[in-house]
């Protein structure tokens, strides 16, 4: 049993938060807060596997058709050019930025790690939720801006 685990759900549940338990490979634990970001994502909260008593808060975007054709159409090197364009952009946001691909979708992952015992607590928790919320939302706008 994770205590961190028993911690989140604690706070998700005092909060009345809509989530569930999910099973990942790499993860000692995973919670998936549903539809989180009001655009119809959910967020999933894990800690590693490899990396006990780090928690990390994420949002998958996923790419809509017409963005998803257009990348296809892309040569390699145009495709990278788009994977670092959203890196940077990651980045300038704060976030751990990932370029995914799950179920056959191309998804943009923004995570934010909270790694230092002192953030570890609920209203450090809170803060991340409601920031990964705010990277969603942007990160949908800069995927319908530049693509």
């Amino acid at each position: 049993m994770s205590r961190l685990r028993d911690n989140v759900e604690r706070w998700l549940i005092h909060e009345n938060y809509d989530f569930n338990q999910s099973k990942a490979d790499d993860a000692a634990f995973k919670i998936t807060i549903n539809n989180s970001d009001g655009l119809g994502n959910d967020t999933e909260v894990f800690e590693p596997k490899a990396q006990e008593n780090i928690l990390v808060i994420g949002i998958k975007i996923e790419m809509k058709t017409k963005q998803l054709i257009r990348f296809r159409e892309l040569n390699e090197t145009e495709q990278d050019n788009f994977k670092k364009k959203i890196d940077d952009f990651c980045y300038s946001i704060k976030a751990v930025g990932k370029f995914l691909e799950e179920d056959g979708k191309k998804k943009v992952g923004v995570y934010i790690i909270l790694d230092k015992q002192e953030q570890l607590n609920q209203p450090s928790f809170f803060k991340a939720l409601e920031e990964i919320i705010e990277m969603s939302e942007k990160t949908n706008r800069f995927l319908i801006k530049t693509f």
